[in-house]
Parts: C-alpha cells; structure tokens; sequence
C-alpha cells in the first residue's frame, strides 16, 4: 500500500488557483497518495518568503517571480523551479470611469491599438496641464501582468517609468483602491476584473490575450533543494495537479461553484464566472469579451513548462531593466524542468517532443510533433503597432 506523504501549498486566492480546488475536492490529491494542506496568502511577496523559508514546500507562483527569485532580483536569492504550469491566459486591465471615458472620448476606433493612441493623447494631455500622471497598478514587479500593461504602453508610444506611475498592490485589493480613486486602473487575473466591471468600479478595456494571446501566467514553484529531497511528492503533486486542470476544463461551471465557496475565493459564483460565459463587458463598447480569452487550465499543452516562456520573461526583465542574464538557455533548463514533468504525466497525455516553442508566431491553432500522437496549441501573437 502506497504511504500518505503530507505537503503543504500556499496559494493566492484567484481564478487560477482552481485547480488545486478541483485537486482536493474531487480527490484528486489523494488518489496520488497525498495528504494537502492548502494554505491561503494574500500578497505575492509574503507567498514567496514563506516558500523560500519552509513554510509551504510547494506555490503557484508568478511566473517572471520564480526566474527573479533565482536570480536574487529584489529578495534573497533561492534556486526554484517548476515542472508545471497552472495555465493559460486570465488577467484584464480595468481602469476607472474617468480614464474609461476620457478614452471613449479620444480613440479613433475600438481596437487596442485605438485606445492606445487614445492613451497617448490623454498622457500627453496631462503633462501639458500639468496634472499628476496616471496611476496604474500591477500586482508585482516581476509579472505577466506587469509585462503586458508594459508591453500595452510601449505600443501606446509611452515609456511605463516616466510617462505614468507604476504601483504594486495585492490582487484582492485592486478594486477597492479603483473606488476609492487611488489608482487609475490596472492589470490583474481574475476575478477582480469581473469584479470591478459588474458593481461599477471599472471598464475592463482589454484582455491578456490581445496583448499576448495564450500567454503564461501562474507555474507550480518549488524549491529544487525540496524537489531533490521529495521526488515521489513532487511526481505525485504533477500528476494530481494535471489531472485536476484537465477536470476544470472539462467540467468547469461545477468547479467554478467549488472556487466560489467563502473558504477558497468568497467571490459570488455569477462574478467569477462572468468571462467564461460571456457576460465581461470589455473594450470601449462593452461587447463581451470571448470564452478563450479567458483562462484555459489544460488545453493547448498548458500545464507544458515551456523554456521558451522563460527565456522570453527572462528577456522581458531585460527589456524593462529589472535584470540581465547572458545564459538564458542554461538557466531557463535549470529553473523549467520539463523532464520531471514528462515523467510525471507521460502515461496521461500527449507530450510534445521538444521543449522549446518555435520563434514565430502563430494566428490560429498549430502542432507541433509529439508522442504518442502531434500536440495542438493554440495562438501566440504579440499585440503589434498599427
């Protein structure tokens, strides 16, 4: 008989974090022979030191976070790694009703890159005035969400460092601050844009995935020092974990009724829900933004840990000048261990046979080689200037 092994993960309360719900409510954990304490944190930060320390042996993570973790950037220095993605897609920007109409007001058309020009206009308007700047927030330095309001300014014509101010805030608080006319708007996962958007707080203008469609968010985050010490857990935890992802795509509004319980998230159902049946007013018309811009937790090989994904974060931080690496290559191996995830799952999926995405970018669903039968993936595109 198979000995119960006991572990302990910290997690933020967000949309994503639903397959570890789906994990310990449909037994999945168990079945792996796990005994899970999940454990909820409520910044980002404090999430990582208790991992760094012991406190939790395993957290979804902030991507761009574990690779800065590593590398010592902003904490102390920690070798992480991840062998999982917790998937695709989910953060929005949301920004107030004053920056909303100021919007409506000045861009030419509905497109991202419409409010873009907007933005710029409106930057430019203020400075002139000599009003404060925008006030924008993320929810930490080294994130997707960070890198996508950035990536979204740039195509704005604005620099992130000077033409407006940047904060970081925990995602549960973002709303409140929109309210209370602290913060101009944001970028967060779900589902406080929905939140935001459905009591008034704010206009969800764009989602993630026009700025980088499918893009990477949360990975499962260890220390390698734990992984090397606990490789049965960790093979265990991968397995348990992607056959829950898979579950929450397949089965998902019964999910998101566990997600909606006051011990996991406490947001109402209808709330957390909004973006997957369609009823997130987004954009400058309020048109609904579609299900698959939205989280997928499995489909599109999204639990892979993709080292090119690290090595474009890790590029990202270069961009932004939040760090610099040489190897990224031999890094992003040592910090993505897509081995430990092949063995893992290799018996319950597709997997493809190399590690790294090709440079291009793809507008519609593609494949790549993989054994047993291709893998299919889905869209990849950066929002470009027009």
């Amino acid at each position: 008989m198979k000995q119960t092994q006991h572990v302990r993960i910290g997690y933020m309360p967000l949309t994503d974090s639903l397959p570890l719900v789906v994990a310990q409510q449909a037994g999945y954990f168990a079945d792996e022979g796990l005994e899970v304490e999940l454990q909820p944190e409520w910044s980002w930060a404090s999430l990582r030191d208790r991992l760094l320390v012991g406190q939790v042996n395993a957290a979804p993570m902030l991507a761009p976070m574990l690779l800065g973790t590593s590398l010592g950037l902003g904490c102390i220095k920690k070798p992480l790694a991840t062998a999982f993605s917790m998937g695709v897609n989910g953060n929005g920007v949301t920004v107030s009703p004053m920056l909303y109409h100021g919007l409506c007001a000045l861009a030419p058309g509905p497109s991202p890159q419409d409010m873009a020009v907007a933005l710029n206009k409106l930057v430019a308007a203020r400075a002139s005035a000599g009003d404060a700047p925008l006030v924008l927030a993320v929810v930490f330095p080294f994130s997707c969400h960070a890198y996508q309001l950035r990536h979204w300014l740039a195509v704005a014509g604005l620099d992130p460092d000077h033409d407006v101010k940047l904060v970081v805030l925990p995602p549960s608080q973002m709303v409140d601050h929109l309210r209370l006319g602290h913060i101009d708007g944001f970028c967060v996962g779900e589902p406080w844009n929905s939140l935001a958007a459905l009591t008034g707080a704010g206009h969800c203008i764009l989602s993630g995935y026009q700025i980088w469609e499918n893009a990477p968010e949360k990975v499962l985050a260890v220390t390698r020092e734990w992984a090397a010490a606990h490789p049965d857990a960790h093979r265990a935890l991968l397995r348990a974990l992607y056959r829950a992802a898979a579950h929450a795509d397949e089965r998902l509004q019964e999910c998101l009724e566990w997600l909606a319980h006051p011990a996991w998230l406490g947001v109402p159902a209808e709330v957390i829900g909004a973006p997957f049946s369609q009823r997130l007013p987004g954009g400058l018309t309020g048109q609904p933004f579609p299900r698959h811009h939205f989280h997928v937790f499995s489909a599109y090989q999204a639990n892979f840990p993709w080292r090119s994904d690290a090595e474009f974060l890790l590029g990202e931080m270069q961009r932004w000048r939040q760090g610099r690496i040489e190897e990224k290559s031999t890094f992003a191996a040592q910090c993505y261990r897509t081995d430990l995830y092949r063995d893992a799952v290799g018996d319950l999926t597709n997997l493809p046979e190399v590690d790294h995405k090709p440079a291009e970018r793809h507008a519609g669903q593609w494949r790549l080689p993989g054994d047993p039968a291709p893998v299919e993936l889905g869209p990849d595109r950066l929002l470009q200037v027009e």
